[in-house]
């Protein structure tokens, strides 16, 4: 199948725009199956609007993604290493221990460690 050029218009400001053979072949290339809905022009300001992020929320339903969530719920609880209080966002249970930042970060670096030296 060859492929043409595609006259479309926008979306936001009804402009012609042209549908590249090009931009065509870099978007099967891509796996995009839809053809472009805005302009050159308006996609532009759009992602520049976004802060240079393509927009949309990691939930698919729209909105402005990471920013519009609610904050993360924190509990307390202590450290199984140094006893001091942390603040972890998952309910801690009894039968797990729960470290402060620095205590975890210091076990994962022992981790990390460990593996090396079994290479």
């Amino acid at each position: 199948m060859s492929m043409t050029d595609q006259v479309l218009y926008c979306r936001d400001c009804n402009q012609e725009f042209t549908f590249t053979v090009g931009e065509q072949e870099f978007f099967a290339s891509k796996g995009l199956t839809n053809a472009p809905t805005r302009c050159p022009d308006c996609r532009a300001a759009r992602k520049q609007a976004n802060g240079g992020h393509r927009g949309g929320s990691s939930s698919g339903f729209g909105g402005g993604g990471y920013r519009d969530r609610e904050p993360r719920q924190m509990y307390s609880a202590t450290c199984a290493s140094c006893g001091n209080e942390a603040m972890v966002p998952f309910q801690p249970r009894e039968d797990k221990p729960v470290y402060c930042q620095d205590c975890y970060q210091a076990q994962r670096s022992d981790q990390r460690d460990d593996r090396r030296s079994r290479w």
